[in-house]
Parts: structure tokens; C-alpha cells; sequence
């Protein structure tokens, strides 16, 4: 047996850092997810993908720890689950980076990385904020994933959105992520920012980390993913390893294939 083939015996016995099995969630009489099943590898990216209305926002809820799954297995590291918070989600090592970024815009980037979980010095009521190691902290991790900002004391708001979300990431992983949630990351960016996140996305898989990445574009999806879950009106349309298929399969299923090539007929004079 190789070494590879090694690699990937152990790989298979390791149980998944998250995985989902035949996972449903309903709100009254909606069914908002049916039988969603995916798994999170550590050093793996797994994209969810689907349009608006598919179920990525409810499943996104359900790995953060925002509502609990109401049928199928949610397990974290081979233990079954089920997460009542997001705070016990972080407890997890689950980290969930959101598209709108919960930042506060006039705040130094070095606040805005330790927001919530400030470091300080002294005792009593000598107790202070530790601002010179907050500072250099922020600077270390940051450079430690190819961001080298001019100045950490700038306001956040003032990045450009690629840079907020790398700042983002890179705080996950800091405080200890093992699993890191990206929330359309890329959605509101252009060509060029959408390029600067996918570059420490893929940092963060080649970290050791699972992530999850949300996305409603197959060809960002494409560059950096190892498995895709394609979801439609809550319920999957598919899940395939990258090597089951090509960019222009995935673009079709994701463009609804069957369904498009009927309505181009009807389309066509």
C-alpha cells in the first residue's frame, strides 16, 4: 500500500469535523431543509450552493448553533448533537463568518479583531485593556495569512470589502476555529476582492481547517472547492466530489439543466 492510499485509509477512519445526515428543519407547516446531508473534512472545503430560497440560510442556522434540526443526525467530530447557541457552536470550534461582517466600522482593526474577547493587564481596579499586545497580535495573525495591512489602527471601515472579510477569517482562526462558516463571502465583491477572499479561503483549508462556503457562484465555487452540496427549494439537487465533475456540469445543474434547456425551447421562436 502507498503512501497515498495510506493517507486516505486514515483520512476515511477519522470521523468528519461536521457532518449532517438526512438533516430537516421546519418553520409550522414549511419545510425550510429535507434530508440535507454533507460532511465537513479538516483541510477540506465543502461549497454549499443554490439560489435564493434553496435553504443555505437555514442550514447555516443549523451548523452555528442559531436553531436546532428538527430530524436527521447533526454530528460534530463523530458525537452526536444538537447546538443551542452559537456560543456553544464556538465552544465546538465552529466559527460562522456572516456576509454583512458584524464589525464595527469606526473601530481600529485590532478592536475590531478582539471584539468581545479583549485581552487586558493588571488587576482589580488597576485592570486595563492590553492594547500594545492587542496591536501586535492583530498584526502577527494577519501577516501570518498574507495580509500585511499599513496600520492596524485604522478604522475597519475603511478596508475594502476583500480585506474586512480576510480580516474575518483570519480572527476565526485565531481564537481557534476548527470549522469555519463563510456566508456568501464573495457576493458583494468584484472580480479582483472576489480573488483576495478566495486566497485565504483556500489558506484557511490549507491551515488544517474544514470550511463551509456558501455561494451562490459555481465558478468561485469551483476554484477552491473539494465537495459541493447543491441545494434546491430545501432539499439537495445533488452532492459530488470534485473529481465526479466538471466546472461546465456543475454550472448546468446549478442553472437548473433540465429545466433551463426546456424553458430555452420554449423561449425560441
Amino acid at each position: 500500500m502507498t503512501a497515498e492510499d495510506g493517507a486516505k485509509s486514515e483520512a476515511a477512519a477519522t470521523p468528519p469535523l461536521v457532518e449532517l445526515d438526512a438533516v430537516s428543519k421546519y418553520y409550522g407547516h414549511i419545510k425550510a431543509l429535507t434530508d440535507v446531508s454533507l460532511q465537513v473534512h479538516p483541510g477540506e472545503i465543502t461549497c454549499v450552493l443554490g439560489d435564493n430560497g434553496a435553504g443555505k440560510s437555514t442550514l447555516i442556522k443549523i451548523v452555528s448553533g442559531l436553531h436546532r434540526h428538527d430530524a436527521g443526525g447533526f454530528r460534530v467530530q463523530g458525537e452526536e448533537t444538537s447546538l443551542s447557541s452559537p456560543r456553544e457552536a464556538l465552544d465546538r470550534g465552529i466559527a460562522t463568518v456572516y456576509q454583512d461582517l458584524a464589525v464595527v466600522s469606526l473601530m481600529p482593526v485590532w478592536r475590531n479583531f478582539f471584539l468581545g474577547s479583549e485581552l487586558t493587564t493588571g488587576r482589580g481596579p488597576l485592570r486595563r485593556l492590553d492594547v500594545p499586545r492587542m496591536r501586535a497580535t492583530t498584526h502577527s495573525e494577519l501577516l501570518r495569512m498574507g495580509i500585511d495591512l499599513r496600520d492596524v489602527d485604522q478604522p475597519i471601515g475603511t478596508l475594502s470589502g476583500g480585506e474586512r472579510q480576510s480580516v474575518a477569517i483570519a480572527r476565526a482562526i485565531h481564537f481557534g476555529a476548527k470549522v469555519l462558516v463563510l456566508d456568501e463571502p464573495t457576493a458583494a465583491l468584484g472580480v479582483k476582492q472576489s480573488g483576495v477572499v478566495l486566497k485565504y479561503v483556500a489558506a484557511a483549508r490549507d491551515a488544517g481547517l474544514g470550511v463551509v462556503l456558501i455561494t451562490h457562484n459555481p465558478h468561485h465555487a469551483y476554484l477552491v472547492g473539494d465537495r459541493f452540496v447543491l441545494l434546491k427549494r430545501g432539499t439537495m439537487a445533488g452532492s459530488h466530489h470534485r473529481d465526479e465533475l466538471e466546472l461546465e456540469e456543475l454550472v448546468r445543474q446549478m442553472a437548473g439543466g433540465s429545466e433551463l434547456e426546456q424553458l430555452s425551447h420554449e423561449l425560441q421562436r
